[in-house]
């Protein structure tokens, strides 16, 4: 089922996680204390949407990291009923597919309820004060990445690195629904 970012309010504080990492550390939020700008992406295995941003979120974090951009993805589904989205499947993928960021298992699921995460993937940027500044989509053509016109989450990152409000409307992201327990 499709589904929409909520829209986390600007500026709300960036809830504190402590959750493991496919490559077998633990990660809180003080882990990225050092990120000018921190972006957590509510991710999975199995989600067409998430399957397509993946390689974009791998470029963003090499073309940004020397930026002091951070960027950390976080599943947080059911794997009881999606068994794709498991902790060893997400190790598999993380390693097969070249993930040059954490890959965190949310298995309470009480991250992203924290986050109001409502899809995958579902992006938040925060400043280094852990303050939203954008919860949105990545581009404007999840599908067919040589068909993207507008890049709103690298012109975001371009315009809070110089210190800069936004100076478009923020698009929700699209994606697969969360998978919540019953």
């Amino acid at each position: 089922m499709v589904a929409y970012s909520k829209g986390m309010p600007v500026g709300t504080k960036a809830p504190v996680f402590s959750l493991p990492g496919v490559d077998g550390k633990t990660y809180s939020l003080e882990s990225f204390a050092d990120a000018k700008l921190l972006v957590v992406v509510f991710t999975c295995n199995h989600c067409p949407y998430a399957q397509a941003l993946e390689p974009r979120f791998i470029e963003l974090q090499c073309d940004y990291a020397a930026r002091g951009v951070r960027l950390v993805g976080i599943s947080s589904n059911d794997d009881k009923a999606y068994p794709e989205d498991s902790f060893a499947k997400m190790q598999e993928r993380a390693k097969n597919h070249g993930w040059n960021f954490p890959y965190l298992h949310d298995e309470s699921q009480s991250v992203a309820r924290a986050y109001d995460a409502a899809c995958t993937p579902d992006i938040f940027v925060f400043d280094a004060e852990r303050k939203l500044r954008y919860n949105g989509r990545c581009d404007d053509n999840w599908k067919e990445p040589d068909k993207v016109q507008k890049r709103e989450l690298r012109h975001a990152l371009d315009l809070l690195l110089a210190g800069k409000p936004l100076d478009f409307e923020v698009t929700p992201a699209l994606g697969c629904s969360i998978k919540w327990r019953q």
